[in-house]
C-alpha cells in the first residue's frame, strides 16, 4: 500500500500518514460527485451560501487543534493564530458577492423573446490545493465552487495532510452532503489519471511551474478548464517620496513572515538611490530582532521551512549569490538554531544583480536581495525582467505615479503602500509563468461556472 507521509519540519518525524487511493476508489468518489451535484445546485442559492458560511463558523470552532497541527505539519509559529481570520474574510466576501456573480445577465424580456445568460455550475470542481496558507488557499475556489452549486473534491499537498479532513468534517457537519464534497488522499498519478479521463468540469491548482504543466499535460485534449497559480518572484519598489519607515516595515514583513514562504511574499526590493543605506540599515535592524525557533514556542517569531529541501534550495541560491559578489548582512551567530536542515535563518543580501538566481527564480523562504535603483525607469526594467507576474509592491506618496508606473508593469495585482495581501473584492490572478485564470471577486465565481445562453422566442 502506498502511503502520503507528512513529515514535520519540527524534528523530521513523520508526523501524519495517510494511504494513497486506488483508482477504483477514485473514480468512485468522483462518480458519487456527480451523481449528487444537481440535487445541491437545485437547493436554493441562499440555502447553499447559509450552510457553507455555517461551516465556516464550525471550522473555526476547532482552531484549538488546528493551529498547533499547522506547526507540526508546516512548521509556521503558533503565536500567528492560524488562518480563520483571512478564511472568514474570504468566504464573507464571496457569499456577498454571490447573488451579483450568478444572477442571469437579461438582454431582452419582451412580448415577443426572452433573451439572457446565465451562469450554470460547472458539476465537479478539483481543487488541488497547496501547503503554504493551506485553509485560504483551498478556500479560495472551494466557497464559490459550493455556493454556485458545484460539487468539490479537494486534493491537498502532502505536507498539509489534515487540512481536508477538517473542511470536510466541518462542511458536513454543517450540511453539505458528503458526496458534495470529498476530501482525497491522491498521488500525482492517480491525479493524473483522474484529470486525463475529462472527470472534472474545472481543476484550480496552486502550486509550482512544473506542477501546473503536469496540470496542462494531464488535460491535454479534454477540454478541462483549469486556474492555475503558479510561481512567483514578487517585487517591492521605494520610490524616493515614500514613508520610509511603514515601507522597510511592511516589505521585510512582507518577504520574512511564514519563513518567506508566502505565494506574494516579496522576494526583491529595489530602493532610490537617496534612501537606499537607511533602508537596508532599517531591514537589517528588524531581522536581527527575529527568533527562530521551534514553532510550538510561543515567543518564536520565524519557524522552520516546511521541509528541508526547501530550506536546501534556499541555501542553494544564497551561497551562489555571495559566491559571485552578493553580501549577507544578517548576522549569522543570532541564529544558532539554523541546523542545516529545515531551520533556516532569515537573511538580506545587497550588491545582488539580475544573473543571479536569487533575483530571478523563486525562493520561497526567507531570503530577500535588495538592489538600489536611479529611477521609475530602471525599477520598471528590472520589475518586469522576469518570468514570473502575480503582484508588485510600490511605494510612493503619489497615487497617479503607482498608477500611471502600475499599468506598465507586467503583473496580476499592483499594491501602493501595502505588500503580502490578497483582496477578496479583487480578483486574484497573474500573468507569465505564474499562471492563468482568476479566483476570488465576481470573476472568481466564472472560474466555477459556465455561460449558458437563452433565447426564446414567443
Amino acid at each position: 500500500m502506498t502511503t502520503l507521509d507528512c513529515i514535520s519540519p519540527i524534528d523530521g518525524q513523520v508526523y501524519a500518514s495517510r494511504p494513497v487511493m486506488t483508482s477504483q476508489e477514485a473514480l468512485s468518489c468522483v462518480e458519487r460527485a456527480k451523481n449528487a451535484q444537481s440535487g445541491w445546485a437545485d437547493r436554493p442559492l441562499t440555502e447553499r451560501i447559509s450552510v457553507v458560511q455555517k461551516g465556516i463558523d464550525i471550522l473555526g470552532s476547532h482552531i484549538d487543534t488546528i493551529v498547533p497541527q499547522l506547526a507540526w505539519q508546516m512548521g509556521r509559529p503558533v503565536r500567528y493564530g492560524g488562518e480563520h481570520g483571512g478564511v472568514v474574510e474570504r468566504s464573507s466576501r464571496m457569499a456577498e458577492l454571490a447573488e451579483e456573480s450568478l444572477a442571469p445577465m437579461w438582454i431582452e424580456n419582451s412580448d415577443a423573446f426572452e433573451r439572457r445568460i446565465e451562469r450554470h455550475p460547472q458539476g465537479v470542481v478539483l481543487v488541488v490545493a497547496p501547503w503554504n496558507y493551506p485553509y485560504m488557499t483551498a478556500i479560495n475556489t472551494v466557497v464559490p465552487a459550493l455556493i454556485a452549486g458545484n460539487s468539490v473534491l479537494l486534493k491537498h499537498a502532502t505536507q498539509t495532510l489534515l487540512v481536508g479532513e477538517h473542511l470536510a468534517s466541518a462542511f458536513h457537519e454543517a450540511g453539505v452532503p458528503k458526496d458534495v464534497f470529498q476530501n482525497m488522499f491522491l498521488d500525482h498519478c492517480l491525479t493524473h489519471e483522474l484529470i486525463s479521463k475529462r472527470s472534472f468540469g474545472f481543476v484550480n491548482f496552486t502550486g509550482s511551474v512544473n506542477g501546473g504543466k503536469a496540470m496542462e499535460q494531464a488535460a491535454a485534449g479534454t477540454f478541462t478548464q483549469l486556474g492555475l497559480e503558479l510561481g512567483g518572484k514578487d517585487p517591492g519598489y521605494v520610490m524616493e517620496d515614500a514613508d520610509l519607515a511603514t515601507a522597510v516595515e511592511s516589505l521585510i514583513d512582507g518577504a520574512m513572515f511564514n519563513s518567506g514562504q508566502c505565494c506574494c511574499g516579496i522576494e526583491r526590493i529595489y530602493v532610490a538611490e537617496s534612501l537606499f543605506d537607511t533602508f537596508v540599515e532599517q531591514a537589517v535592524e528588524i531581522v536581527s530582532t527575529y527568533k527562530l525557533g521551534n514553532p510550538l514556542d510561543q515567543d518564536t517569531t520565524i519557524g522552520p521551512m516546511a521541509h528541508t529541501r526547501f530550506a536546501a534550495h534556499v541555501r542553494k541560491q544564497s551561497q551562489e549569490a555571495v559566491k559571485a559578489g552578493a553580501k549577507q548582512l544578517v548576522d549569522s551567530t543570532l541564529f544558532p538554531q539554523d541546523d542545516n536542515g529545515a531551520y533556516l535563518a532569515p537573511q538580506i543580501l545587497i550588491d545582488v544583480n539580475h544573473e543571479m538566481n536569487v533575483m530571478r527564480e523563486e525562493s520561497f523562504g526567507p531570503v530577500v536581495g535588495i538592489m538600489k535603483v536611479s529611477d521609475d525607469d530602471k525599477a520598471l526594467s528590472l520589475i518586469n525582467d522576469s518570468h514570473f507576474g502575480l503582484t508588485a509592491s510600490l511605494w510612493t506618496s503619489n497615487t497617479e505615479r503607482a498608477s500611471a508606473l502600475g499599468r506598465r508593469i507586467e503583473t496580476g495585482t499592483v499594491f501602493m503602500n501595502r505588500c503580502d495581501y490578497l483582496d477578496p473584492s479583487l480578483c486574484w490572478t497573474g500573468c507569465k509563468d505564474t499562471g492563468r485564470g482568476a479566483g476570488l471577486s465576481v470573476l472568481g465565481y466564472h472560474s466555477v461556472t459556465r455561460p449558458k445562453s437563452f433565447h426564446l422566442k414567443k
